[in-house]
């Protein structure tokens, strides 16, 4: 049944209020007890529990709940043997003998992600008595279980009442045919194996990658009563334009009652917002199900829900029957409405832009996510903080608490139906998994589908199978069909239909998965003046790109401590102990520090591709913090705990990454000073209100601060865009004589961004005659050494042997992802580390870490493993390796070859000099270096030790 209620005219509504004010007001009844605590425990790892009946038995074992069998320490010790549920893709800790140690009992430790105290899949019982009191006779009682792992089901005294398994919302049991008042005993068997149901192994909402597989229950875990008649679903939809919602209720008649009363209110925490009133109507009901459309007025002046004014709402909704218990739901929502204007975002209207991240369930200690508003409200300040305004919740839905403290904090989420149906699952092939997807998308409606945060639907990620791209088209139509609250997408990163409302896509982006060094910020020139406007032109919807970033940084080996709970940073020990081995235990920090810095730069790069491209619609980080799974993911500027590691703040992350942000178009980063800078400025603005008459600035400084140059540009008013010019910036560099690095920096109104480029000097004076320069280390550079000379070995690029370096393939970058789970991709190194006052840099200034001057070398150079020459030499410039080799990489060495002072560049410093800056600049500081008092190397390499290098 169905019926549609108009609200009637508010003068009959203060009648009937005030009429149902003077009777006696029954009380609302709903009532819980609370079931956290002590429960009975058992596993069951072969299996028998339900053929033996052990519903009917008294369970062994105690546990805590709410909570996992890891917080109570139950489960098998972890062995080489252990099952685990992720994929592991690369085997090398089961076979080589570097990992034999870690392999012993006793001292497993494993390196493809955090380490759990226990490890558990199977099924695992848990028991409680309970006693339902006398007041909830012939009351609907139903065992709420906020999030149970995942497969559960219930008996109460030896009676089966059914069997759920939602991996995102609550697991609710109806028992009242069973639960008369009086003791019962409530038996619960959880299992965690992947069985019929296949969401993919590495899905979030299941695997070791990232949460965990546990087993337990986690959050509200009460058995509550409700009348009789009561309201199963409450769901609201914001009409913006009419100020009004319409609430669509569904209610369910146990009671044989003919009629109720419905009562709505909606309420404000926010003062300023006007008092509304209550609409209050009597409706017919059936026997069993009755829905319910009714339209509630928002006054003229509702407050409106987005980033910047996250305004929330709690409508209250009340069912009753003349005489009886009350029924009552209190919902959170907004007034906003989230649609696309062409291949834009928009949120009431006004375009927006999504600066966003994933959250791939890290929790760390408990290995499961909180269910408390404040541990999410501190995960979204600290994004904010960042400059984002969304969140992508990669395969998993966040429990309820997620959505009420991104309501509250102004965040749009994408939430997906906890699955990645890629490895050992596929969809549209007539799986279980196909009929799963429908039904969690729906809980996860249900449940969650009024907060104004949950703007956004997925199946999942990255899917496959024969049929899937059929398969997902109709889901999204199913769902745009059903409700229009928010946007649906097939899959993240594919499939990219015509259907969609928006595409997820992995084109635009700086580096793709399996490009290696063919990638644009490893094989161009660096530059600012590229964007993704012709990958996404194709589409009239806007895009978003798919898991940008992915830049490795070292580990912080000072972060193992923080692992207190049921996870352990096993994988970094490995890594410590590694960097120990090869004694560079000391550089651990300033490894971390360094590629730290060309991390953040890469994310610069990418980030801003992104705010530079006109008619976007956003993008998605891998990520703001670090991933754990896929063989240590270290992509975050802040760790697993949302932590910043020292390399960068959120107010210099948050310059470049913002509503509103200046952006300059260099055509490249690296200036002689016969050039002219010119570089054409524009914004991204995606803000609230209108810039008014703004003047941009500009001023470029030297690395002390000293301003050489200033301007302003044209007086303008911005409004919410992007691709806005704002003018260009023409500076003549002829008053720079010396190499230097420059910091060009732009303010709009309170906004302001800064790029780091270099000029060198057009011409560089030579005066050398005491030393050579060679690419061929033949007779008579070893002649030359022999008698006393100098000699500056500049290396071909793939001359260096095998065992030598040249399988260590530099870029600039830093690593994409990790080369564990990539399978080598390219590169493998995470910048350079040197020391800016050492005097061979005096003409070739430079930080401690990679910046775009040093694109040049990296791009012309071979890696050098500096043991292979000698045991703990120290280059000049040290190549920083990935943390699963760790070895001693150099680019620039000095030592001594008989009586003579070598010097070794794995950079090629002659081919097409003249045509690289920054080789040539470079060449020039190492010639100075060279012809000084101060080239004095004192580590003695035999000769054979330097010729093996090419071997």
């Amino acid at each position: 049944m169905r019926i549609i209620l108009l609200l009637p005219c508010f003068a009959f509504l203060f009648i009937l209020t005030n009429k149902l004010d003077a009777q006696v007001k029954p009380p609302v009844t709903t009532q819980t007890i609370d079931l956290s605590g002590e429960w009975l425990f058992q596993t069951d790892p072969t299996d028998i529990g339900v053929t033996q009946k052990w519903f009917n038995k008294q369970l062994a074992d105690k546990v805590k709940l709410p909570g996992s069998m890891a917080t109570n320490n139950k489960g098998d010790e972890i062995t080489i043997h252990t099952k685990w549920t992720g994929s592991i893709f690369d085997s090398s800790w089961f076979l080589k003998n570097e990992y034999a140690k870690y392999r012993q009992p006793g001292n497993i430790k494993v390196p493809f992600w955090l380490q759990p105290v226990k490890y558990y899949v199977g099924a695992a019982w848990y028991q409680k008595e309970v006693t339902v009191p006398v007041t909830w006779q012939k009351k609907h009682i139903e065992l709420f279980i906020e999030r149970s792992h995942w497969e559960t089901t219930v008996w109460i005294d030896g009676q089966e009442t059914g069997m759920q398994n939602s991996l995102a919302t609550a697991q609710v049991f109806d028992l009242s045919k069973l639960a008369v008042p009086g003791k019962h005993t409530l038996t619960i068997c959880v299992d965690n194996r992947i069985k019929d149901i296949n969401p993919g192994p590495n899905s979030h909402s299941i695997s070791d990658h990232t949460q965990t597989n546990w087993n337990g229950m986690i959050g509200k875990l009460v058995l509550r009563s409700r009348p009789a008649l009561l309201i199963n679903d409450v769901r609201l939809f914001p009409d913006v334009k009419n100020k009004q919602v319409v609430a669509k209720l569904k209610i369910e008649n146990g009671s044989g009652a003919k009629q109720a009363t419905i009562s709505l209110m909606a309420t404000s925490e926010n003062k300023l917002a006007a008092p509304l009133k209550p609409l209050i109507k009597t409706i017919a009901l059936t026997d069993t199900t009755t829905e319910v459309e009714i339209i509630y007025p928002m006054g003229a002046k509702p407050l409106l829900w987005n980033e910047f004014t996250p305004n929330i709402y709690s409508m209250k909704v009340s069912l009753q029957q003349t005489g009886a218990a009350k029924d009552e739901k209190n919902v959170l929502f907004g007034m906003r409405s989230f649609t696309t204007i062409g291949s834009r975002f928009a949120v009431n209207d006004k375009l927006t832009f999504l600066r966003g991240t994933l959250e791939c369930a890290i929790f760390p200690l408990t290995g499961y996510p909180p269910t408390d508003v404040s541990s999410w409200m501190k995960i979204f300040h600290v994004a904010k903080s960042y400059g984002l305004n969304h969140m992508r919740f990669h395969s998993w839905c966040p429990p309820d608490a997620a959505f009420e403290a991104a309501d509250r904090s102004g965040f749009y989420l994408q939430i997906e139906c906890s699955s990645w149906a890629n490895w050992g699952t596929s969809l549209g092939n007539g799986l279980p998994i196909d009929q799963y997807i429908y039904d969690e998308s729906e809980h996860i409606v249900k449940d969650y589908g009024n907060h104004p945060s949950f703007c956004m639907l997925a199946y999942g990620n990255e899917p496959s199978g024969k049929n899937y791209v059929a398969y997902l088209t109709q889901f999204v139509n199913y769902w745009k069909k059903k409700d229009n609250r928010r946007l649906y997408t097939t899959g993240a990163g594919w499939p990219n239909v015509a259907d969609n409302d928006y595409q997820s896509a992995s084109e635009p982006r700086i580096q793709h998965w399996g490009e290696g060094l063919k990638s644009i910020i490893n094989s161009q020139q660096p530059k600012t003046d590229y964007d993704w406007r012709e990958s996404i032109a194709r589409w009239s919807m806007p895009v978003v790109s798919h898991e940008i970033g992915q830049w490795c940084v070292y580990p912080d080996f000072k972060e193992i401590k923080k692992y207190t709970g049921i996870l352990q940073a096993k994988n970094f020990e490995i890594f410590q102990e590694t960097l120990a081995k090869d004694g560079m235990a000391q550089l651990a920090d300033s490894f971390l520090l360094a590629s730290g810095k060309l991390q953040a730069l890469c994310y610069k790069a990418d980030i801003e591709a992104a705010l530079r491209t006109p008619s976007f619609g956003g993008f998605q980080l891998l990520d703001l913090h670090d991933f754990p799974g896929q063989g240590t993911a270290l992509v975050g500027v802040l760790n697993a705990f949302w932590e910043d590691k020292g390399y960068i703040t959120a107010k210099e992350y948050s310059r470049f990454c913002n509503a509103t942000v200046p952006l300059a178009r260099f055509p490249k980063m690296i200036y002689r000073n016969n050039e002219t800078l010119a570089v054409p400025v524009e914004i991204a603005h995606f803000s609230n209100t209108a810039l008014t008459n703004v003047v941009p600035a500009w001023k470029i400084t030297d690395q002390t601060g000293k301003v050489l140059f200033k301007g302003e540009l044209p007086k303008t008013t911005i409004q919410p865009g992007n691709g806005i010019k704002l003018g260009a910036i023409n500076q003549a560099l002829a008053t720079i004589t010396a190499a230097t690095k420059l910091i060009l920096t732009v303010r709009v109104d309170r906004y302001e961004n800064n790029w780091e480029f270099f000029v060198y000097p057009a011409t560089l004076s030579r005066s050398r005659s005491d030393f050579m320069i060679t690419q061929e280390l033949d007779q008579s550079a070893m002649d030359a050494l022999a008698n006393g000379g100098k000699v500056l070995w500049t290396l071909k690029k793939g001359t260096v042997g095998f065992e030598k370096g040249r399988d260590v393939e530099i870029g600039f970058s830093s690593i994409f992802w990790n080369t564990a789970w990539t399978h080598g991709q390219a590169p493998h190194t995470l910048g350079i580390l040197c020391d800016p006052s050492h005097p061979a840099f005096k003409d070739f200034p430079t930080d401690y870490y990679s910046n775009w001057q040093w694109w040049d070398a990296m791009t012309h150079s071979n890696a050098i493993i500096l043991d292979s020459v000698a045991k703990g030499l120290q280059p000049i410039v040290r190549v920083i390796d990935d943390w699963v080799t760790n070895r001693s990489l150099g680019l620039i060495f000095e030592c001594k070859v008989g009586k003579g002072k070598l010097l070794v560049s794995g950079i090629d410093l002659i081919e097409e000099i003249n045509s690289r800056p920054s080789a040539k600049q470079m060449l020039y500081s190492l010639e100075k270096y060279m012809g000084s008092e101060k080239f004095n190397p004192t580590i003695e390499v035999e000769p054979g030790k330097i010729m093996s290098l090419l071997q």
